[in-house]
């Protein structure tokens, strides 16, 4: 493509899965493709490996063809990040190009994937959202670990590198004598914390797993839900894009539709209470990531309510997946396709 080209050129930057194909929501792709092509942009795909010193080659899907064609094109824009390995991401390769981009002065979002220890570091330091964290620790040590436990009775076990509910356990204390782990599809008893510890403490200091208070959640019709939240940024705002409710079906373990959970409309649970706490985290929470990571152009909330009725942040998604709900997704081809042309016309 010619250097001279006004059209806003966006380079959608993902990976080779382990085949060695091109992996990425594809999509995705697609529609911000014909989003951008009615907005006069233009959009491609391509990987780390095959970026030139003054070129790089990339994927432009045709709508008119109905086809991906290989091409060779100019540095973009903007790059979106949307590739879907930590592995990847840290690779020395995409690191140098990253470093390059900000070398010639082009925008680029999102930085990184999140670790979730480093989340709750970045949170539990800010006045407004550390009101909003269950107590976390890291499950590095024996002895810190079974007096979290024994304090509250019921803890998650998360690997701090995970995401789609991977990884996570239930450990419960449901006496001084049984302590009792459950996972998506397995349920362990063992005879004393020490029991447990010699089972698992290889899997959680190898995982980097850590440990968070287990909160007893909202329900509706006899099953706990909590809140998918999809955030962007606008401006120099950060601006509600959608909320998703996910519920529990088969196992309480976790919410997450892959594992079981069941999607309902926010409309069927929604209240004035759950709108003031999603519109107070949404901004605080862009603005934290920013700040101590790198520009985020978007990012997903998982959030929830207790029995109670004190709101609590758990995660926190750099890469949000695909929503179930075809609003919520339109919304976001619209969000990110303004984000897009906002920051290349800033360029300019």
């Amino acid at each position: 493509m010619n250097d001279n080209h006004p059209t806003p050129l966006i380079g959608i930057l993902t990976a080779r899965n382990s085949n060695g194909a091109i992996a990425g929501n594809g999509p995705l792709f697609i529609e911000l493709q014909k989003k951008l092509i009615s907005q006069n942009g233009i959009s491609f795909v391509f990987i780390p490996q095959e970026i030139e010193k003054d070129f790089i080659i990339g994927y432009i899907f045709s709508p008119d063809d109905n086809r991906w064609q290989k091409r060779r094109f100019r540095y973009p824009d903007l790059v979106y990040n949307r590739i879907p390995f930590r592995k990847s991401e840290q690779d020395d390769q995409c690191q140098r190009f990253f470093s390059s981009l900000k070398a010639r002065n082009i925008p680029f979002f999102n930085p990184c994937f999140i670790d979730k220890y480093q989340l709750y570091e970045l949170l539990i330091n800010h006045d407004i959202l550390k009101l909003y964290l269950p107590q976390t620790i890291l499950a590095d040590d024996k002895k810190n670990l079974n007096s979290f436990l024994k304090n509250l009775k019921g803890i998650y076990l998360k690997p701090r590198l995970s995401s789609k509910g991977k990884g996570i356990f239930r450990l419960r204390m449901n006496s001084p004598s049984r302590i009792e782990l459950e996972g998506i599809n397995s349920q362990e008893n063992y005879k004393s914390f020490n029991h447990f510890w010699e089972c698992w403490n290889k899997e959680l200091l190898e995982k980097n797993y850590l440990a968070q208070e287990e909160i007893i959640s909202a329900e509706y019709e006899g099953d706990r839900f909590d809140f998918r939240i999809l955030a962007h940024a606008n401006h120099d705002e950060y601006v509600l894009t959608g909320v998703g409710i996910r519920q529990s079906q088969e196992q309480a373990i976790t919410t997450h539709i892959p594992a079981g959970g069941k999607l309902l409309p926010y409309k069927l649970l929604q209240a004035n209470e759950h709108d003031q706490f999603i519109q107070t985290i949404v901004p605080h929470i862009g603005k934290a990531l920013s700040d101590q990571f790198g520009y985020f152009g978007e990012f997903s909330i998982d959030a929830g309510v207790s029995k109670s009725g004190q709101y609590y942040i758990y995660e926190v998604n750099s890469k949000p997946m695909s929503f179930d709900e075809t609003d919520i997704e339109e919304r976001k081809i619209e969000q990110l396709c303004r984000l897009f042309l906002q920051l290349t016309d800033i360029q300019k």
